[in-house]
């Protein structure tokens, strides 16, 4: 070694320890709001519980949804919502939402936001945790 990079070496700051850094970044949410925790292989995790098969989620409860694919999601099997904003998520992949569901959706004053299921999961999370007045219809996937 050049006594020139004895020299370096010698007046390089001493390497620093890092610790890690643990955060918590569960989004707070009041005790039975009914976040979903996680989703596949046909069942949901919501607030603790799990259903297997489509779910219809609202901050307050979750029930069974009687829906397999997109192509059966009708304003009838929808009902009762009464949300400003309902997700639904189509299942694996986007699908285009039936034409007519969005304009008796709207004429009910209802905003419909249309997703893949796991991208329907986490904006309903989201929304939740703002405390907006939301519905999510989620079919099952695998």
């Amino acid at each position: 070694m050049s006594i020139a990079a004895a020299h370096w070496l010698a007046r390089r700051p001493p390497k620093r320890r890092r610790r890690a850094i643990s955060l918590d970044i569960t989004p707070a949410v009041p005790a039975g709001r009914q976040l979903i925790q996680s989703y596949g292989d046909g069942r949901f995790r919501i607030a603790g519980e799990i259903y297997r098969g489509s779910v219809i989620v609202s901050g307050d409860e979750t029930r069974l949804w009687p829906v397999l694919n997109a192509a059966e999601i009708n304003f009838d099997n929808l009902s009762p919502i009464d949300a400003g904003i309902l997700v639904i998520g189509c299942g694996p992949v986007f699908l285009a939402p039936p034409v007519d569901l969005r304009a008796e959706l709207k004429a009910e004053g209802i905003v419909l936001e249309w997703m893949d299921t796991g991208a329907a999961c986490r904006t309903f999370n989201v929304l939740l945790t703002e405390e907006r007045s939301a519905w999510a219809a989620l079919i099952a996937v695998d």
